[in-house]
């Protein structure tokens, strides 16, 4: 499981921004408005070779006692519960504050690791800008700009490496290649993932029945069908957050955002009896970013009327188009009906996601693309592709050496895709492409 980064602090610190820094994105809204951030945001980071989860916090009032405050104190609260280590950021510029001694309580209290992190340091003496802040009695602080990315990097590894500390040997140890295949099942809450399962072992295995939210963590089942080995991961209903503020239905996000990362193969359940929202688009976009091999299965489609049928394909079509590579599947976990089918296409998922691709068949592939459809000049450069090879799996990589490479456009990437994939057959997985240009040995050297 990846490392969870939590952070934590009084309004306007800049939590956001370091969030926004950590993940490379522009996610998490940022303005010089205290209480901009309400509910907690989860994203993605890399520092290296190391991944990690890092969970952005509204202001923390941990004496509110009602209103939105006390919300969004409930919701950093269980941020802390979920995190192998909280960062705690102050404000260098300001000074401490008594709300910031609040706060260092509550967090020794918790006995989850914390370290103290002064932000907006940019320009200003270490010892000038932490002097205030050995009073909280957290050790001597580490002193950043998250607007500048000073000292970022540096703070992210002593992080992790907290985080590694506090977990246990099994937490890390992978499972070894091609024993099981490893299947998260997601989806919005009461859409019957559970019942699936339950369906799929032939028990009772997990509970089930009309109330969202009934799961409340990733619960792992080995199971065989038709002797394949499988690793059945029935996680917990992901919801939109801002509309659940219920403690432990919100913990089970990053279990689940940690499921995806984990597992071989995602099946996407929808619910047949319900349009499809913005919030499954949400978690179809995650499971893409994340690279696994996917199956979307479509629950509660015995009973429907034939319209009904034809409305949520067309919808299907219109909101999951990205997802065009993966196979889609009407079932009934409750009656069994479809189940076959699906089962079939996910071990062809898992075994697209996991195909060694030979350097030889793959420049083949791409020589071919290339007469079908040159890449367009730009300007008088014309790309040359050269060669490819595999430079991974789950999800498969092919990376194409050449020249110019840099003006090669996100439609011809997505051309050589679409080529790569019907070449090799490669159904319910993403692949990705890298282009990695030589050097022209003609070029002027640097001065």
């Amino acid at each position: 499981m990846k490392p969870v980064i939590a952070l934590v602090g009084r309004p306007n610190v800049g939590k956001s921004t370091l969030f926004n820094r950590l993940t490379r994105s522009r996610d998490a809204l940022v303005a010089d408005l205290p209480g901009l951030t309400r509910d907690r945001h989860y994203g993605e980071g890399r520092v290296g070779e190391r991944p990690f989860l890092v969970i952005d916090t509204g202001g923390f009032e941990p004496v509110a006692k009602e209103g939105i405050m006390h919300e969004m104190a409930k919701q950093t609260r269980q941020a802390v519960a979920e995190a192998d280590v909280v960062i705690f950021i102050v404000d260098g510029r300001q000074g401490l504050t008594p709300h910031d001694k609040t706060i260092t309580d509550f967090l020794r209290k918790s006995g989850r690791p914390a370290m103290l992190v002064v932000n907006k340091a940019e320009g200003m003496k270490y010892t000038s800008v932490t002097a205030d802040f050995y009073e909280l009695g957290m050790g001597d602080p580490y002193v950043i700009s998250a607007a500048h990315g000073d000292g970022v990097a540096d703070l992210v590894e002593e992080a992790l490496d907290v985080a590694l500390v506090q977990r246990t040997p099994e937490e890390d140890v992978p499972e070894a290649e091609g024993r099981h295949i490893k299947l998260a099942i997601v989806g919005r809450p009461n859409v019957g993932k559970s019942t699936l399962v339950n369906t799929l072992l032939g028990e009772e295995r997990v509970i089930a029945f009309d109330l969202p939210g009934t799961t409340r963590d990733s619960i792992a089942i080995d199971f065989e069908r038709e002797g394949r080995h499988y690793t059945l991961i029935d996680t917990a209903g992901i919801r939109r957050r801002g509309k659940v503020f219920e403690a432990v239905e919100k913990f089970s996000v990053v279990k689940t955002l940690q499921s995806v990362s984990e597992a071989n193969v995602v099946l996407l359940m929808l619910d047949a009896q319900q349009d499809i929202s913005e919030q499954d688009a949400h978690i179809a976009g995650f499971i893409l970013e994340s690279g696994r091999a996917l199956v979307i299965g479509v629950n509660k489609w015995d009973g429907l009327a034939s319209d009904r049928r034809d409305e949520i394909k067309i919808d299907l079509e219109r909101k999951l188009n990205f997802l065009s590579f993966a196979k889609t599947h009407f079932i009934s976990a409750l009656h069994g009906t479809g189940i076959g089918p699906m089962m079939k296409s996910i071990d062809a998922a898992y075994a697209a996601a996991m195909c060694k691709l030979s350097t030889p068949k793959l420049t083949r592939a791409l020589a071919e693309a290339v007469e079908h459809q040159q890449p367009r000049r730009k300007g008088s450069i014309r790309p040359k592709l050269r060669y490819a090879h595999q430079g991974g799996m789950n999800p498969p990589v092919v990376v194409i050496h050449g020249s110019a490479l840099e003006a090669v456009d996100a439609n011809y990437k997505r051309f050589l895709e679409k080529h790569f994939r019907e070449t090799f057959s490669l159904v319910g997985t993403p692949l990705r492409i890298e282009l990695r240009s030589g050097k022209n040995p003609f070029a002027k050297p640097e001065k």
